[in-house]
């Protein structure tokens, strides 16, 4: 019983560190993306720390856990912060991609505009 509850917190602290983790990384408010990139590597740190204890809860080798012969890597805390990791890091790449092709074609876009009137 308190093994499930734990095991319950401690995914429910996985996920809100990596939503902040994520956060972080794309809603910073006036930052370059230099800095955004290293804030969200410190998040993703941290992230990796709690989704790791998270993983060992869930790998106790307790009687009554029926995940106890469970591989840490095979955890579902450990695999959420992989995949978040991944998607995280293509979504970061392609939108610095992005606004970084935005901030060079912006001069061309807004003579084009000014020509058609």
């Amino acid at each position: 019983m308190l093994l499930d509850l734990a095991k319950a917190v401690a995914f429910f602290f996985c996920i809100l560190v990596l939503c902040q983790s994520a956060l972080y990384a794309f809603f910073v408010p006036g930052t370059h993306w230099r800095e955004r990139l290293m804030y969200a590597l410190v998040r993703l740190a941290f992230a990796a720390c709690v989704c790791l204890l998270s993983g060992i809860v869930f790998t106790l080798p307790v009687r009554a856990n029926p995940d106890r012969n469970q591989p840490l890597a095979q955890s579902m805390p450990v695999r959420l912060y992989l995949w978040s990791l991944v998607g995280i890091s293509i979504l970061f790449a392609m939108a610095w991609y992005l606004a970084d092709l935005a901030a060079q074609c912006g001069h061309f876009i807004t003579l084009r505009n000014y020509e058609n009137f």
